[in-house]
């Protein structure tokens, strides 16, 4: 009683002050102004008070566990943070995630509780968020951009003498590049971390033929090839035949010193070689602390020419690599940018790279060089006759229609004028994009079998817009063996800007280029958008409309090496107009991916998935395409069948429906881009991109995450049912928020629990018990119509604790009162609140163990784990009296301390209670009848209290 007294007191005391701070000798009380701009002011107490050093925030421990299973890879980030000191401090959770990938888990566990996310629809998401703003919570909204990558960042409060662990997950289709899949994970833990862990685990079903470890990256290199050095710690191993492989990378903090100053070097390097524009933000140039570098695993697997069909589960996939093929003979239209804009630097890596590439040219190919800024120029090999025309210095305001010059075919004497020409490229002007790629359209469909007569000029026809014929169709529809002198065209199109001459909106300039880009002579265009001022979206959308991709060109030191490794990826066409097909009876209607190509390189490959119909024993499978012949430039029809049985039994590691999943999400995301159709269709893309999104999980431009309260059941995991009911009951209804977080791409809020009125009454309005913070997935598709608030705006509503003195502490919910024992404030609580209901920790007795939070399956009372991409389940029980072995406790291998122990239940294990969910996929064992058992050190079994 005479607590609650005390305590009675202090809050009337508080009660008392309004817009003033009031100090004694021993406290310093923080009262929050009624204006919410205002920030806080501390008065200093009469007599000095001496703070005691404040403990930093502690990165304890990092593990990065992949999983790939036939080219699909379901990574997870776990890590550990410890505040040891006495009250609260923040710590930030960031990762690079690569561009491809698809975030589908996270969880954050913050002292003993754990909030996972789930996926919500982005507008439901945005209500919730909007729903928060207007109730005075607050929120904040951080944009960050890496090469190839996208960022994700929490940040979180944590408690004084507690422990956060973060859990990330995230899933992606690995691309084949230059003969090899390339899995990267971004390092950037921001300090050293003492324990430090990746784990990467390779499944397939043909032979691994290559497995490659290079050095850690910055990310800022080219892909690593076989003659670059290898990872000296990383240690592979081998097994099955070769169709697995463990790849395990722990260095140590000396190690990770080293490398964290190798990143910091060549980031500098790096940094040194961009021009200083006005306006830079200062924080760009900043050097990222703490970052180790990229980890990379480079693999390839044994294939038939005939491609691979894997069938389970009512799933199939069919991948095609082709090798051993001739390349096609192409016709390859440079078009590159020499506007204003690519002066210095940039037109030097230009004029270097195109050396190169120049040489990479194959014989019997035909090339056109096209240089483009306010104006259009076709380049004639004839120009290295004449001497270098220093008038292109000047700028011509006026647009004069260029004159079409015959493509050159790629022989040595050809190359060498070409490098010539390319040599003298310089910049001026503005960017005339339209006339540029029109052109370049003009001269694929005119051919090479064509002369410039003598007297007459070809001028190109850069505003004709013709129609598909019907032929036309048919023949890229229906390729057939043809014995004509037929080149693969391409057009690779450079720029570091946007349209600023000619045709400006972007809108008019795809659908004119897409109307007259058309039929059995469609070009694939390769866009580079070179630095960041590119308009990268509207680059993608060019080339998603007329068979190519977007890659952006970052503007360092390697940009020219970045050139010619993107045109390595194209140089070789060994396929053309290819077409995947299955009879219809076998295959569900509507399930299908992309099952056409314009075109298949060599290096690469193409991926086709589907849902296999019911009571169907066998897929025939049929391609068909062009290739071409080694000993000219005719070319032949290509043609593969296969007849491929049906199994109904499931095979766990074979992730062929999330795969299915992932591949139809991204292949109905670029349809969304590029489509006219009217958005409020029934059956657009988009809807379906989404529905699929909410079913799997996948975090994605049209979804966000969304974390429920922490006693959320497995009932709660159906995403398009969320429980968003309040997390308490309080006597006056007036009691904690739904604690709901949007974490998407595009916006994030705040964690806010908000205290019944009669608590509001003594101790102001509430702070939020932890913020969260994340980047945009789409760069270009920030949404900042909502309202992003700073962070400094953030704080000066929602004073921290470093506002207080150390007398004064938050409450269990994240309130600023007095400093209490853990019974007292609970004691305040219950005769304040109703009791919550019980958690699934509380259901099973695992409080103390909260990495089980999202194993935890309450519908089967098992715990449900993947190991080794096999799913395994273990029972858990809500009696008091564990489950134990017959004949005693059984040894075990390697223990939570990495020596031996022995197998017992969960909660008799001590040392199990701070480890992760990936760690305990590691150190399971089965106790008894199934149950879920870890290997604990002797030492630690049936002892009681915390680590």
């Amino acid at each position: 009683m005479r607590r609650k007294s005390t305590l009675l007191c202090l809050a009337a005391l508080i009660a008392a002050v309004t817009s003033a701070a009031v100090s004694t000798q021993e406290t310093l009380v923080i009262a929050r102004s009624e204006d919410e701009n205002t920030t806080p002011t501390e008065l200093i107490s009469e007599e000095p008070t001496t703070e005691e050093p404040i403990v930093p925030i502690k990165l304890t421990e990092m593990r990065v566990h992949s999983e790939i299973a036939l080219r699909y890879a379901h990574t997870s980030v776990v890590t550990t943070v410890r505040n040891r000191a006495r009250r609260a401090q923040e710590a930030f959770f960031r990762m690079l995630l690569p561009e491809t990938a698809f975030i589908s888990g996270f969880v954050m566990t913050l002292d003993g509780k754990s909030y996972k996310a789930y996926v919500k629809e982005k507008e439901e998401a945005k209500q919730i968020y909007n729903e928060a703003v207007s109730q005075g919570f607050g929120a904040a909204h951080i944009s960050a951009k890496a090469r190839d990558s996208n960022h994700f960042m929490v940040s979180v409060n944590v408690e004084a003498n507690t422990t956060a662990v973060f859990n990330l997950t995230y899933e992606e289709l690995l691309v084949r590049r230059n003969g090899v899949y390339n899995h990267d994970i971004n390092l950037h833990p921001g300090a050293l971390v003492p324990k430090m862990k990746v784990t990467v685990h390779i499944r397939e079903t043909e032979k691994i033929t290559k497995l490659r470890v290079p050095e850690v990256r910055t990310g800022n290199e080219i892909d690593a090839t076989e003659q670059d050095a290898q990872n000296p710690i990383a240690l592979i191993d081998r097994a099955h035949d070769d169709r697995e492989a463990t790849i395990t990378f722990k260095p140590n903090l000396e190690e990770q010193k080293r490398l964290m100053e190798i990143y910091s070097a060549k980031s500098k390097e790096s940094a040194s070689n961009r021009p200083y524009y006005y306006g830079r933000r200062p924080e760009e140039e900043k050097k990222e602390e703490g970052t180790i570098g990229q980890f990379v695993v480079q693999y390839d697997v044994d294939r038939s020419k005939n491609g691979e069909v894997l069938v389970n589960d009512g799933y199939f996939v069919h991948f095609l690599a082709p090798s051993s093929l001739p390349p096609l003979k192409k016709h390859a239209v440079f078009v590159l940018d020499t506007s204003g804009s690519m002066m210095g630097r940039k037109i030097e890596q230009l004029r270097e790279a195109m050396q190169t590439i120049l040489d990479k040219l194959n014989p019997g190919d035909y090339f056109s060089i096209i240089e483009f800024n306010s104006n259009v120029v076709v380049h004639s090999l004839q120009e290295v006759l004449q001497p270098k025309n220093e008038s292109h210095t000047y700028y011509n305001y006026r647009y004069e229609p260029p004159t079409l010059v015959p493509p050159s075919e790629a022989t040595v004497e050809n190359i060498i004028k070409a490098k010539v020409i390319v040599s003298r490229l310089q910049s001026y002007g503005g960017t005339n994009i339209n006339s540029a790629l029109s052109v370049a359209i003009d001269l694929i469909r005119k051919g090479v079998n064509w002369e410039v007569k003598e007297n007459t000029t070809e001028v190109a026809a850069t505003t004709v817009s013709p129609t598909t014929t019907v032929s036309e169709e048919k023949a890229a529809d229906d390729p057939v063996d043809t014995d004509k002198n037929d080149l693969e065209p391409i057009i690779i199109f450079l720029t570091d800007g946007d349209p600023t001459e000619g045709e400006t909106n972007t809108a008019r300039i795809l659908t004119h280029l897409s109307e007259k880009n058309f039929g059995e002579k469609k070009a694939s265009i390769f866009s580079l958008a070179f630095g960041e001022d590119a308009d990268r979206s509207f680059l993608r959308k060019l080339s998603l409309k007329n068979e190519g991709f977007m890659r952006h060109i970052y503007e360092a030191a390697d940009a020219a090496l970045q050139l010619r490794d993107f045109y390595q990826q194209v140089s070789s066409p060994l396929l053309s107009n290819v077409k995947f097909t299955y009879p219809k009876d076998q295959i569900k209607e509507g399930s299908l991916t992309r099952s056409k190509f314009r075109a298949v390189y060599d290096g690469s490959e193409v991926v086709v998935a589907g849902r296999v119909a019911e009571d169907v024993s066998e897929i025939d499978t049929h391609i068909i395409g062009i290739c071409g012949v080694s000993d000219g430039p005719s070319r032949k029809k290509y043609e593969i069948m296969h007849k491929i049985p049906v199994s109904r039994g499931k095979n766990e590691y074979m992730p062929l429906e999330r795969l299915w999943a992932y591949l139809t999400i991204k292949q109905l995301l670029d349809e969304k881009e590029i489509s006219d159709a009217d958005i409020k269709a029934e059956n657009t893309p988009e809807k379906k991109a989404l529905q699929i999104a909410l079913k799997y999980e996948f975090v994605t431009p049209l979804t966000s995450l969304v974390v429920v309260k922490p006693n959320a059941t497995k009932s709660a995991v159906n995403a398009e049912s969320v429980d968003l009911k309040p997390s308490f009951d309080f006597a006056d209804n007036n009691g904690p928020q739904n604690s709901i977080i949007p974490l998407s791409g595009h916006f994030m809020s705040s964690l806010t629990l908000s205290r019944p009125a009669s608590y509001q009454s003594l101790y102001g309005p509430p702070a939020p018990s932890f913020q969260a913070v994340a980047d945009a997935f789409e760069e270009e598709d920030l949404d900042y119509g909502m309202a992003p608030f700073s962070l400094n705006s953030h704080r000066s509503v929602f004073p921290k604790l470093s506002h207080l003195s150390t007398s004064y502490s938050e409450d269990f919910f994240g309130y600023p009162m007095p400093q209490q024992s853990i019974a007292e404030r609970f004691e305040y609580a219950s005769t304040t609140f109703s009791t919550p209901p019980l958690s699934p920790l509380n259901q099973y007795n695992l409080d103390e163990y909260p990495w089980a939070q999202d194993l935890i399956n309450v519908t089967t009372d098992m715990l449900e784990l993947m190991v080794n991409g096999t799913q395994v389940n273990l029972k858990i029980t809500k009696a008091s009296l564990v489950p134990t072995t017959s004949g005693g406790d059984a040894q075990c291998g390697k223990s939570t301390d990495a020596s031996t122990g022995v197998c017992v239940y969960v909660t008799r294990c001590r040392s199990a209670k701070p480890i992760s969910s990936v760690q305990y996929a590691e150190l399971y064992c089965i106790v008894g009848d199934g149950y879920a058992g870890v290997c604990c050190p002797s030492g630690e079994v049936d002892k009681i209290g915390s680590n």
